[in-house]
């Protein structure tokens, strides 16, 4: 077989002039494009290995350069290391990379130095030419064989089991697992794999460990659904326990989830210029904490009242706050939303906002004037009246009454008279005093027309008294009548004020307030008086 070094090195000979040509060349002109072959690692050491067993590493050829090579053959001397995943010739094109396998196996306790030798076929271009030209990288290995009395690597783990709780679907949790080859000679971890919904990561394979020698990488657990879940990492390898088995168990958890109670709220008329507010609450439904990062209000009128953020709700955990809306003057209705921003399974949770600012109403009271009829004093007399809402709702403040002669009956403030609704209420006349009387009624409200009276009147007379007098008729046969006698004194002095043939007499000529005292005689039919009776007493009132 041709030797290709020699071949390159005829074709070299017989282009030096032409070379040197290109040399001058580049003095002129540097810029030139070319492949580059870089090999990691630089250099495989495996270690101490038991005779009969084996160790792999990997081996990445690249090329850094700015255009293709070849690499046309790898050249290794003996059998303790083979190298396998690579064909040659071998193109790479600028920037590409491809990997394969060293693998060290010892026919004997010595140790082993070599290298590989890998034989480069390059091109430059340089002003629209291409010229080829030679060259080998070398990969130093070497590796030192264990007579069979060295006992093999045990590969340990820690810890032996991972258990993962309460991860919710959204945000894996992560646990690092170490493995350890506890003693005998060195090592190959080939692979490494997870089942059911876990993960590794961080562990390259193949991975290769000298006695005490520890790696240690992440485990993955990523639920796709609530529920416990079980599952095992298989490690293989060239120790003694060449399977190795890491249990692993974990609780999924659904994830947060934001509701609003209620959905929507909804204002109704508010007074324009006033402000009103509505609570809302917010529930994490879900099986995973989260975070309301923020709550914003959109629409004209609305607002929140202040809330520390960001809050965290735990699974099942509430929170309450206000919503208000502030009715515009112009008496419009207004509609919103209220974002409420998370890291929940629904990361913006909406709430639609409706209200309605109303103008001022008005306020009507009928009638606006009343005359009682004339009554006597001491007695009372009632006549019915109304107040009005207009077209929004009316809160009735106060009501006033100047004369004490007059009252309000079935009204008691503050209250509220729905929109174009009617309260019906009494105004009463109770006069204490004889004569005219006059007053007025006064409502003050949040309507426009701020107040609205009622004029009152009314007339009183003194009662009219009276005493009825009663007696027992006389036994004497021949009794023609009666004379009635009236004094202010008791005891008398007596006045007749009347003569009568009954034995009853109703006195209307008694004046308020004064006492009087009775006394009645007996009249025979000849015209003889008897003596004065016992004395009653009437006090008039």
């Amino acid at each position: 077989m041709t030797n290709p070094s020699s071949n390159w090195c005829r074709i070299l000979r017989g282009f030096l002039p032409f070379f040197f040509f290109l040399s001058i060349l580049a003095l002129t002109s540097p810029a030139f494009a070319s492949g580059q072959l870089s090999v990691n690692p630089s250099a495989i050491n495996f270690g101490s290995v038991s005779v009969g067993t084996s160790q792999t590493h990997a081996v990445t050829l690249s090329n850094s350069g700015s255009s293709s090579l070849t690499v046309t053959q790898a050249t290794l001397s003996g059998t303790t290391f083979i190298l396998t995943g690579l064909t040659f010739p071998l193109v790479l094109a600028a920037g590409q990379s491809v990997t394969g396998n060293v693998t060290f196996d010892p026919q004997s306790a010595t140790t082993d130095n070599t290298s590989i030798v890998f034989s480069i076929q390059n091109f430059r271009r340089d002003r629209g030419n291409r010229f080829g030209f030679g060259g080998n990288v070398t990969l130093p290995v070497s590796g030192t064989g264990t007579t069979s009395g060295t006992a093999p690597g045990l590969l340990t783990a820690n810890p032996t089991s991972l258990a993962f709780s309460g991860v919710s679907e959204s945000s894996p949790q992560t646990l690092t697992e170490t493995l350890t080859n506890s003693s005998g000679s060195s090592i190959t971890i080939s692979a490494a794999s997870a089942t059911s919904e876990f993960s590794t990561s961080g562990l390259t394979v193949p991975a290769i460990l000298s006695a005490g020698q520890s790696v240690s990488f992440s485990v993955i657990f990523s639920p796709t659904k609530a529920g416990s879940v079980s599952g095992s990492l298989a490690i293989a390898s060239t120790a003694s326990n060449s399977a190795l088995n890491v249990s692993l168990s974990g609780t999924g958890l659904t994830p947060g989830q934001l509701t609003a109670t209620p959905s929507s709220l909804s204002f109704g008329n508010v007074p324009a210029g006033t402000t009103t507010s509505l609570s809302e609450t917010v529930m994490n439904s879900g099986g995973s904490p989260l975070t309301i990062s923020q709550i914003t209000p959109s629409g004209t009128g609305f607002g929140v009242s202040p809330l520390t953020l960001p809050l965290t709700l735990a699974a099942s955990q509430s929170a309450t706050f206000s919503v208000s809306f502030a009715a515009p003057q112009s008496g419009k209705s207004m509609s919103g939303t209220l974002a409420i921003t998370s890291n929940a399974s629904d990361p913006t949770l909406s709430v639609l906002l409706a209200g309605t600012g109303t103008l001022p109403g008005t306020l009507a009271v009928s009638p606006t004037s009343l005359s009682f009829p004339s009554i006597a004093v001491g007695t009372t007399s009632t006549l019915p009246a109304t107040l009005t809402a207009g077209s929004a709702a009316i809160t009735v403040i106060s009501a006033g009454v100047s004369t004490a002669q007059f009252s309000l009956s079935g009204l008691t403030p503050p209250v509220t008279i729905p929109a174009n609704s009617s309260l019906s209420f009494q105004l009463v006349y109770a006069p204490t005093l004889a004569g005219t009387a006059s007053a007025s009624v006064t409502f003050v409200s949040n309507a426009s027309n701020s107040s609205a009276t009622v004029a009152l009147s009314g007339s009183a007379t003194m009662p009219q008294h009276s005493a009825s007098l009663s007696w027992n008729t006389s036994t004497s046969s021949d009794v023609s009548g009666y004379n009635v006698y009236r004094g202010t004194a008791s005891g008398g002095p007596y006045t007749r004020i009347n003569s009568v043939t009954t034995p009853f007499f109703t006195d209307s000529t008694v004046q308020a307030g004064t006492t009087y005292y009775y006394v009645t005689t007996a009249v025979s039919t000849s015209g003889t008086e008897s003596s004065y009776s016992n004395q009653a007493q009437a006090a008039i009132p």
